[in-house]
């Protein structure tokens, strides 16, 4: 069952003293890039530069509350959701193990290290980087931090809820879809304010798990190549989010790299934002279906860039192209 509204508003209070609301903007040049009213939600606009922060508040606050014999937490990441686990650890005095594939952001994986984790490289993606994670967590007596948990989407849902409070008339939204807890967080907000907005959940073409098993109906694993969207990269769907997501979603839009790459430089020239892959994936989508005709006669729309935290070297060749 999602997060209610009494549920998601606790969560809202009890991350305020670390993640302020975030804003959310109609950039000029993005409307007329796209011919139509957009909306930013700005998530980058965060401790760690991206979302996931405040799910992790959330799951920690239970977590040291419900099991207060845990002296440390394992999690496997991408780099975002690590940030989150790491910060809010620190925050309630326990040890962090992160678990990252071969390959992964150096500035991330910096990023992690500097909020106090042990990081440890493993893995070519990030399945292979999570079941690791198990194995350490019981070899260690640590617990196992999910990448998918109600709780995690009861905390993500606060930005969605902020976005969907502030804009009651917005048409369309674009979420992009890693493993799952930012959408149904999305889905959760839209439920608990019976908010008439169209969820569009946005897929990594190089990563097509969710949409394959969206269109198939059935749990469909795929590899992940995405060099851009790594924040997308998920190989194996998480069943409980496939469920929710599959229920209250309009569409998924499938996006390439090159797509989030364009996206990420009209971020930058439109609105002087730094967006990673992932963060951009939403505009992406929504300048795809501006060319395919899909906006024609909508009047406001809405994009979450979830994350900045792109490494500078990967950036610069984006913006130089």
């Amino acid at each position: 069952m999602l997060p209610s509204l009494e549920e998601i508003r606790a969560a809202a209070r009890l991350i305020a003293p670390v993640v302020a609301p975030t804003p959310q903007y109609a950039w000029p040049l993005l409307a007329q890039r796209l011919g139509i009213e957009v909306w930013v939600k700005h998530e980058n606009h965060t401790p760690t530069g991206a979302f996931k922060i405040r799910g992790g508040l959330v799951f920690m606050d239970w977590l040291t509350r419900s099991h207060p014999e845990v002296t440390g937490v394992v999690a496997a990441t991408r780099g975002n959701h690590g940030q989150s686990v790491t910060l809010a650890a620190r925050r309630a005095g326990l040890q962090s193990v992160i678990l990252v594939p071969h390959g992964n952001s150096k500035e991330k994986n910096a990023a992690m290290q500097a909020f106090g984790a042990e990081l440890i490289v493993h893995g070519d993606d990030f399945q292979e980087s999570v079941e690791e994670a198990g194995r350490i967590a019981q070899a260690r007596g640590l617990f196992a931090m999910p990448s998918f948990d109600l709780k995690l989407v009861a905390g993500v849902a606060t930005y969605s809820l902020e976005f969907l409070s502030a804009l009651p008339d917005l048409e369309t939204v674009y979420v992009p879809i890693g493993l799952g807890s930012g959408i149904c967080g999305m889905l959760a907000a839209k439920a608990a304010l019976g908010h008439p907005v169209e969820v569009v959940g946005v897929v990594a073409e190089e990563a097509p798990a969710y949409a394959l098993s969206l269109a198939q109906g059935k749990m469909v694993s795929h590899p992940t190549t995405t060099l851009i969207g790594d924040g997308m990269a998920c190989r194996t769907p998480a069943p409980a989010a496939l469920a929710i997501i599959a229920a209250g979603i309009a569409r998924t839009v499938l996006v390439s790299d090159a797509e989030m790459e364009e996206a990420m430089r009209a971020y930058y020239s439109d609105t002087h934002s730094v967006a990673e892959g992932a963060g951009a994936a939403a505009l992406a989508a929504a300048m795809q279906e501006k060319r395919r005709g899909v906006l024609n006669g909508q009047r406001r729309i809405g994009v979450v860039l979830t994350g900045q935290n792109v490494d500078r070297d990967i950036f610069a060749r984006i913006l130089a192209a």
